[in-house]
């Protein structure tokens, strides 16, 4: 069968779902694996949550000795689950952080798949097919399912509320019971993963299609939305509340209300009111960076937006633009920003994409839209294992073969795709882009990432330790200079962050034959303070690497006394 032909009659698939699954395998599971736990968010997220299958305490959510108040405990009982269930059948998953990317990866595939289910009732049954091949694929979506926290798993409780919410607006005569129960659930696991970002996005979009629907000369207060019953919030918000409210007062009486004060005023209003951990950025900045964060969907997505604004008098049209719209606006205005923080609006621009491609009697948009979106195309084709390329080289001063093949890959990628696109086939465009950046990922996640061995620093420094200390209790250990969240994954949450030098010398005269990591820039305060205990110290190795993080080179010195 011809290439053509194929990709044409994917959207006539009997089976959607099962060809969607592999699709999102065969992106997702390179470097699922192999690339080690990242700083710092990936490895907070895991070693909380390993401390809770070790102590059994799944309400408080702790790293090491301190309270982690930032996030509900949803993706951590989620990934203890994993944890446990993978033990339960002989697999030992507790040390290893791929276990704790599953939900992730389960989130990213509920969302291609309620995107192409519950689409259809939107943009009908082939344009949802090639929308959820088109979310796939996204570069930030890509990134979310090989990183162990809650983004992944959000995006699918908010795609399966506003699929079910699509349906009400359109049809709220024909949204049952149950569709409303599932509503609410999902908000309500929404709201448990990560607070008030789920119901959020239903809640902008309501208000969005209650102004848009107003009678024409209706006064500005006047709100219409016939829709609202049919999700009967009734008993639609007490159901929502009942699937969080559990654990919430639990945490509350268990740190005395500081996790409410420190979640709500410590993290979730300084994101609002400043760039926290030095993540600001301006307004228009995601705007700016679509063309990457979207990749290889997103050439199709630009082209479609003139087109959607025209029609947004039509009803499923104007239900996606109220999805998409004031959730992005939203977190333009918020001052932290991090590319993954508009990825709820994602499933509702692949739809508009797809309604887009497969439409014959699609609306053209201007020229200068086709330059953009075509540039964006190539360049992160070409660009992204370039960079690897051009890293790893100035990094470790080598090349890698797999970031060539990379390159080359998305040269072929680039050229086919321009070949469609000229032939005005943007459904064909948008299925092979999906195939056919399947090996572009895979020379970055599989073939360069996992092998950048400057980079990762704990995981070197945790098996160098292994060899001069078989078995070592991690209480026996402390670091001075170190202190990512991935050294107490790679050693456990009991290890001792020591403050500088001297701490490190007062550690190691407790005796127990204790280890210390010292780095480069506190080695000569460390020296000197074991010579005036009297300390005789012996180095055991050491280990060099880049701190990411930091972006900064440091050694990390291992000593024991004598």
């Amino acid at each position: 069968m011809r290439a053509a032909e194929f990709l044409d009659r994917l959207p006539e698939t009997r089976r959607p779902a099962l060809w969607l699954v592999a699709l999102c395998l065969l992106l997702w599971l390179p470097g699922f694996f192999t690339i080690p736990q990242g700083d710092r968010d990936e490895s907070r997220f895991a070693q909380a949550t390993r401390q809770m299958v070790e102590t059994g305490d799944h309400v408080r959510i702790r790293l090491g000795d301190v309270e982690r108040n930032k996030k509900p405990a949803g993706i951590h009982w989620a990934q203890s689950a994993v944890v446990h269930g993978l033990e339960a059948v002989g697999i030992p998953a507790r040390n290893s952080i791929w276990a704790y990317r599953i939900p992730s990866l389960l989130g990213g595939i509920i969302a291609v798949l309620a995107t192409c289910l519950l689409g259809r009732a939107l943009v009908g049954r082939r344009a949802a097919f090639v929308a959820a091949a088109m979310l796939a694929p996204c570069m930030v979506l890509v990134v979310e399912t090989h990183i162990a926290k809650t983004d992944a798993a959000l995006l699918a409780a908010i795609t399966v509320a506003m699929g079910l919410m699509g349906r009400a607006y359109l049809a709220p005569d024909r949204f049952t019971p149950g569709m409303a129960a599932g509503f609410w659930a999902a908000l309500g696991l929404g709201v448990l993963l990560k607070g008030p970002i789920a119901p959020l996005v239903p809640l902008l979009a309501g208000l969005t299609l209650a102004i848009m629907d107003r009678p024409a000369g209706a006064r500005f207060w006047r709100l219409s939305a016939p829709w609202l019953p049919a999700l009967r919030a009734g008993w639609g918000l007490p159901l929502m509340v009942a699937f969080a409210a559990p654990w919430f007062v639990a945490i509350g009486i268990a740190t005395e209300g500081r996790f409410f004060g420190e979640a709500l005023g410590g993290d979730m209003l300084d994101k609002v009111g400043s760039g926290e951990e030095a993540h600001w950025g301006p307004p228009g900045m995601y705007a700016a960076i679509f063309g990457i964060t979207a990749f290889p969907s997103a050439w199709i997505v630009l082209r479609s937006l003139p087109g959607a604004w025209t029609e947004r008098m039509q009803a499923p049209v104007r239900f996606l633009l109220a999805w998409a719209v004031p959730t992005w606006l939203l977190f333009e205005a918020v001052q932290t920003k991090l590319p993954h923080y508009v990825l709820p609006a994602f499933p509702a621009l692949m739809l508009l994409g797809a309604r887009w491609a497969m439409d014959p009697l699609r609306t053209q948009p201007p020229r200068w839209v086709h330059w953009l979106g075509n540039v964006a195309l190539a360049g992160v084709a070409v660009g992204l294992p370039l960079a690897f390329l051009v890293a790893v080289y100035v990094v470790e001063h080598r090349f890698k073969p797999m970031a060539v093949a990379g390159i080359l890959a998305g040269i072929v990628m680039a050229v086919l795709l321009f070949r469609l696109a000229r032939a005005q086939a943007w459904g064909r465009a948008a299925l092979a882009g999906a195939i056919l950046v399947v090996p572009v990922y895979a020379s970055v996640l599989e073939g360069t990432i996992p092998r950048m061995e400057a980079v990762w620093i704990s995981p070197r420094l945790a098996a160098r330790v292994a060899e001069v200390a078989p078995r070592l209790p991690p209480e026996r250990f402390g670091v001075v200079g170190h202190h990512e969240p991935s050294l107490q994954f790679a050693m456990g949450g009991a290890i001792r962050l020591l403050r500088d030098g001297p701490a490190a010398a007062e550690f190691l005269a407790g005796g127990d034959g204790r280890i210390a990591a010292v780095n480069d820039r506190q080695e000569a305060a460390f020296r000197r303070a074991a010579a005036e205990r009297g300390l005789t110290v012996a180095e055991l190795g050491s280990v060099t690497g880049l701190n990411y993080v930091r972006g900064r080179w440091v050694t990390l010195s291992l000593f024991k006394v004598e």
